[in-house]
């Protein structure tokens, strides 16, 4: 579970990025989070895992306050929490393979990584987290040698082989076509219910947030002003995150 209170970021600028979040992740939901640009989706993420620091509040994972922990402890507490990013965050020049498995660094260190000393476990599961998003046939291929769609899949391969508790995925299928933005969801969404794994997305397109989400949460400039199930998301709470009518939108 995840809680989130009087939680507040303030940019050395003034901006304010959140204002007062109060609310609960319970484990196993996929969690969409709408909004315009600049509303605080990424800032609401991205302090989940203190990419970003916030400036009132605290932040709880099962009971236990991340905003406040350092050291080796928020290091565990990462290890947990997997990181899907828009634009991949893949070593393009590396292996797939070689990806996939940076996802267990933190059971090791970064010299087992550079030194490519990775244990014959470490490999099977991520030959294991390549198969099931169907990219097991490009193991040895570099990364750049991918369609965007498919280094979004290594991506969530490497979360897989992390065996994080907690997925945060940031506009992951922002710069991917139709085609390739559904297989990307549809793989975030079966590991959601085959794995039970706490999954919340930051997202700009309504018909997904209404296809994939259990729970969508809106934010609207740093506050949440929509909060509920999926199919409590009508056009009239779209239009209040929004702050136009749908019609206007499209």
């Amino acid at each position: 579970m995840i809680e989130f209170k009087n939680v507040s970021k303030t940019y050395p600028n003034g901006t304010k990025g959140l204002k007062n979040i109060n609310l609960k992740i319970e484990k196993g939901e996929f969690i969409v989070i709408v909004g315009l640009s600049g509303a605080g989706k990424s800032t609401f993420l991205r302090s989940i895992n203190r990419l970003h620091e916030i400036t009132e509040g605290e932040i709880l994972i099962d009971g236990k306050s991340i905003t406040a922990t350092r050291g080796g402890e928020l290091l565990k507490m990462r290890r947990d929490i997997g990181m899907i990013f828009q634009n991949f965050n893949l070593v393009k020049r590396s292996s797939v393979l070689r990806n996939v498995l940076s996802g267990r660094v933190a059971y090791h260190g970064t010299l087992r990584m550079l030194l490519g000393m990775f244990p014959k476990e470490d490999k099977e599961l991520a030959f294991q987290a390549l198969d099931r998003v169907n990219m097991l046939e490009k193991a040895y291929s570099r990364a750049d040698e991918l369609s965007g769609g498919q280094q979004q899949r290594v991506s969530i391969a490497r979360v897989l082989a992390q065996k994080a508790k907690l997925i945060l995925a940031d506009e992951p299928v922002a710069s991917l076509d139709p085609l390739t933005t559904e297989q990307v969801m549809n793989d975030l969404k079966h590991i959601n219910e085959q794995d039970g794994i706490t999954t919340i997305v930051n997202l700009h397109y309504i018909d997904l947030a209404r296809k994939y989400a259990t729970r969508i949460i809106g934010l609207r400039a740093g506050e949440v002003v929509f909060d509920g199930p999926v199919e409590e998301a009508t056009d009239e709470c779209f239009a209040e995150i929004y702050g136009r009518q749908l019609e206007k939108m499209n």
